[in-house]
């Protein structure tokens, strides 16, 4: 649980870079790929996927807001490579500008579901948006590995990176 909004606002900004970060070091010839099947949200290409990680930070910052579960998509259209960083940037800053200096207690408030009978504690509209981006930031290099376009990892080393590691960490730590 996050207690403070400043503290939210840090944390949104590494999930925002490393959005960023991936979505950027995709080829020209991921702004035309879509899944071969699937229909609906299930056969968006990577625009459809930005515009829609864009739109719903604002989603999810009315919602916390106490503005309803209003989906207005992006601050600007999204139809090319051309537009996706920019958007994604342009749309974390409109995420902070609405949620920096609210107050403390909308954290613990709780606020109704959009459709049914229960509320959810603002900190956790907070980590919904959270676990929705990475969720999308996750489809977009699940397709960039299935295509063969670059992967980027996580937190700047692989699993083999890790591995290596293995022996030297456990002699640090007294490990077996």
């Amino acid at each position: 649980m996050f207690t403070d909004i400043q503290a939210f606002l840090n944390y949104f900004e590494g999930a925002h870079k490393r959005s960023v970060r991936d979505i950027a070091a995709l080829p020209p010839e991921a702004e035309s790929y879509r899944p071969e099947t699937g229909e609906g949200e299930n056969a968006w290409g990577v625009t459809d996927i930005v515009r829609h990680m864009a739109g719903s930070r604002l989603y999810f910052s009315r919602a916390y807001r106490g503005e309803g579960w209003v989906f207005d998509g992006p601050l600007r259209a999204v139809n090319s490579q051309i537009d996706w960083v920019t958007c994604l940037e342009e749309s974390a800053a409109e995420f902070r500008r609405r949620l920096e200096g609210t107050p403390l207690s909308w954290l613990t408030r709780r606020i109704q579901m959009i459709d049914s009978e229960g509320t959810l504690s603002g900190w956790r509209i907070l980590m919904m948006c959270l676990e929705h981006e990475v969720h999308h930031r996750s489809q977009i290099a699940t397709y960039a590995g299935l295509q063969g376009w670059p992967v980027m990892h996580i937190y700047g080393r692989s699993a083999e990176q890790v591995g290596a590691e293995r022996e030297r960490q456990l002699r640090l730590h007294g490990g077996e």
